[in-house]
């Protein structure tokens, strides 16, 4: 039986008598000797076998139809894996001298000439054999001293980047540290100023000046909550993947005005001179996206340059690419910070007379958002003082005007019968409250059952399903409202949590028209419900 470490010795052999006749001289030494033995009845056979396993000696012979074994041992010498096997060229006449010559040439160990005495043959294998045997051991060595050394590396490699990613975690835990720090600063500003507004609201005989005021705080101390809230949001969505990017041709340019004029009508750039330097530039972009990344660039700029300082902000194509450079003459970036200006729970300075409030993610939120419009990001700053240049590159579109946005009706939004399927009860009520304040008649079913009940009934324009339902999902829910007749043309509209691009599949697989992540921007609602009025048909 053969075994899987033993040497192999090949026998070459044309005539079958003679082949066997050599297997069975053989055979009696193989248990003594322990290696195994394979035939080959042609040069080409020899070939394959060769092809296949190493052997410790080939006993071929020379006179053979087609590939002689001359031919056979010049092709088996000339594969380099194969080059070093002895050959014992086998014949049956005595050859001449320049036929002994040539098998030397070519590679011959030597010869032996039928018929075969037993003795011979044996004590020839058996040095061969033990050559194998002995290589065979020494491989074994080396292999188990590679696997040594493989295992010693990946030890010490591993060591490594535990002290690294210890070190790391240091770095990252006081960094966090100091970021919790900030967040409670932060929320309790606002927090506090609103509780004191409420309270002076609730004073009796409270001024009607003073309570206006009052309410003015709450709403913008309110929206400056909602900022902190929703950058913390972005930033989990974007690194978990959950946020789609509904891409549309912009003209970057004109984007960078827009932001830059909603900076100025706060006031926020009275103390700057902004500039702003544009080349036609057309990119394929989600533009709340962009506009975010915009916003934050600029917010930075202004939070880190003092008053009488100046922002450039400079866009222009450049190959396949549009480069937008952002410039500002504030207090730069240290050496030290430089390297992580990008990572989140990392910001500058934070000094306890800052007056410009924050959390230090936005940089974090602006590379996760270029990264995934398939883009690029960087910082420079000659040091502290210098100033900060940060560098940001998109892929280019071609230039195009971007597709008109189907108009809401005139006068106002467009008024649906709107069917809202949620089972969260304050949920679907401040959703419901809300729809109705833009003029829409709205139903209402707290699980799936319930919904299609009403749909049958109601036959709203457009049916807002979680996808979450209690008894049938949300997906069920669609499908069987597309399979009946009398509720296949209502506009579908998917409003959930679930937001990855396997769940937008198998909301359009289930019959959805539009996918919605909560929490979901108004606008971003009522514009759904105006591009999916009743005149659209549905494809």
């Amino acid at each position: 039986m053969a075994q899987k470490n033993n040497p192999k010795i090949l026998v070459v052999n044309d005539d079958p008598a003679s082949l066997l006749a050599l297997i069975s001289l053989l055979s009696q030494w193989a248990t003594e000797l322990a290696y195994d033995i394979v035939a080959a009845r042609s040069g080409e056979e020899a070939l394959r076998e060769v092809l296949q396993h190493d052997f410790a000696v080939i006993l071929l012979d020379v006179n053979m139809p087609g590939m002689d074994g001359f031919a056979t041992a010049e092709a088996i010498h000339l594969r380099p894996r194969s080059a070093s096997i002895p050959i014992i060229f086998v014949t049956a006449y005595h050859a001449d001298e320049m036929n002994r010559l040539k098998g030397y040439q070519i590679g011959a160990a030597d010869y032996l000439f039928t018929p075969v005495i037993p003795q011979i043959l044996q004590a020839k294998v058996s040095v061969f054999v033990a050559l194998a045997r002995k290589n065979l051991e020494l491989k074994k060595q080396a292999d188990t001293l590679n696997e040594r050394s493989i295992e010693l590396l990946a030890i010490n490699s591993r060591l490594e980047i535990e002290v690294r990613e210890r070190e790391k975690a240091v770095l990252q835990n006081k960094a966090k540290d100091e970021f919790l720090a900030m967040l409670g600063h932060e929320l309790r500003n606002p927090l506090s100023a609103i509780s004191s507004a409420a309270s002076i609201i609730a004073f009796d005989g409270v001024k009607p000046d003073t309570a206006s005021r009052a309410k003015v705080i709450i709403q913008r101390q309110s929206q400056h909550l909602s900022r902190i809230v929703d950058d913390l949001l972005d930033l989990s969505r974007v690194m978990s993947g959950k946020i789609l990017l509904n891409k549309k041709p912009l003209e970057l340019a004109r984007l960078v005005g827009s932001c830059v004029d909603t900076l100025k009508a706060t006031g926020r750039t009275d103390e700057y001179t902004l500039t702003v330097r544009s080349e036609g530039a057309w990119i394929d972009a989600d533009p709340t996206r962009i506009e975010q990344i915009i916003t934050n660039l600029l917010d930075n700029a202004i939070k880190y340059t003092p008053p009488g300082g100046a922002i450039e902000i400079d866009i222009r194509p450049e190959a396949d690419q549009v480069l937008l450079e952002l410039r500002d003459t504030g207090v730069g970036i240290s050496s030290e910070l430089m390297p992580h200006i990008f990572d989140v729970f990392v910001q500058g300075e934070r000094s306890l007379d800052r007056s410009q409030g924050g959390l230090g993610v936005g940089l974090a939120l602006v590379r996760q958002i270029v990264v995934l419009h398939g883009g690029s990001v960087s910082a420079y700053s000659a040091g502290a003082g210098e100033g900060s240049t940060f560098t940001l590159h998109l892929p280019r579109a071609a230039h195009e005007e971007p597709p008109l946005e189907t108009p809401l009706a005139a006068g106002g939004p467009a008024s649906h019968t709107v069917l809202l399927i949620e089972d969260n009860e304050d949920g679907r009520e401040m959703m419901s409250l809300m729809l109705k304040a833009y003029g829409n008649r709205v139903l209402k079913a707290a699980d799936g059952i319930e919904g299609l009940r009403i749909a049958a009934e109601g036959r709203p324009d457009i049916a807002l399903v979680d996808i979450g339902l209690p008894g049938i999902d949300g997906y069920e829910v669609a499908r069987r409202l597309r399979a009946d007749p009398a509720t296949r043309h209502i506009k579908l509209i998917a409003l959930t949590g679930y937001g990855l691009q396997d769940d937008q599949r198998r909301a359009a697989e289930a019959g959805f028209d539009m996918h919605l992540v909560k929490p979901v921007n108004v606008d971003l609602l009522m514009q759904a419900l105006g591009v999916h009025a009743p005149v659209l048909t549905r494809v």
